[in-house]
């Protein structure tokens, strides 16, 4: 009887030990990592606008360069398999850089891009799983701040034509639309014990902006203008804390 009794006792330890690994309802978790940040862009010819006059410039565009940040997330478990995420990163700079008729110009600007996004994730598996695929969805507020632009782009040395050589060049300013954009993802967590845990996911945003650059030149404003598909894929990975 005293065996039946420690037998129990023992079964009732080793339960609770593996549900102290749970990723369960209530909890929080707090993560913190390295995002890498792969665009995948593309953008519509550049459209100059002056003299009462809108005209396409054929063949221009540019691409977005991969960027490294830091960032954290937090992690609430509304039920053992749904949780809602919020994500917030050190705004990396993303540097554009002229293609097509631009490529000569290089590096056209950077700017810094901040973007919290709110994620509803599904966990798979049982709470106590050491190892817990989940998928999410959600939006990320969006906005592109801190320009710097190229000495060939704030000159407005970029609008030099042959027919009227600089005379449409000036001071020029850039600014983008910010927007809200949704955002899909999947990954995995690792429990490494009750509180500590590795987790690795990849997210896509489906993100557009429009560049609009302002010249001042002797002439009067020339306005150019672009639309930017950047849609970041980003890969996270992290060390999270579950209390």
């Amino acid at each position: 009887m005293k065996m039946q009794k420690n037998a129990v006792a023992l079964t009732l330890l080793l339960c609770s030990m593996g549900g102290a690994h749970a990723q369960s309802a209530g909890q929080w978790k707090i993560g913190g990592g390295w995002f890498h940040v792969a665009p995948q862009s593309s953008g519509t010819p550049l459209t100059v606008t002056a003299l009462g006059q809108s005209t396409p410039v054929q063949g221009s565009s540019s691409k977005v360069a991969n960027a490294e940040t830091f960032g954290i997330t937090a992690t609430y478990f509304l039920t053992d398999n749904f949780a809602l995420e919020t994500a917030i990163a050190k705004p990396p700079r993303l540097r554009l850089i002229g293609t097509g008729t631009l490529a000569k110009l290089g590096e056209v600007g950077s700017a810094e891009i901040v973007s919290p996004s709110l994620l509803l994730q599904y966990h798979f598996l049982e709470s106590s799983a050491k190892l817990r695929p989940f998928v999410g969805a959600g939006l990320s507020y969006v906005k592109l701040s801190k320009i710097e632009l190229a000495n060939s782009i704030s000159s407005g040395a970029f609008l030099r034509d042959p027919t009227l050589g600089s005379l449409l060049e000036g001071p020029t300013t850039a600014s983008f639309t910010s927007s809200i954009a949704p955002v899909v993802s999947l990954g995995v967590n690792y429990n490494i014990d009750e509180h500590w845990s590795l987790g690795l996911s990849v997210s896509y945003t489906r993100l557009s902006t429009r560049a609009t650059l302002t010249t001042k030149s002797s002439v009067g404003d020339v306005v150019s203008t672009t639309k930017a598909k950047i849609n970041p894929i980003v890969s996270f990975l992290s060390v999270g804390y579950r209390f």
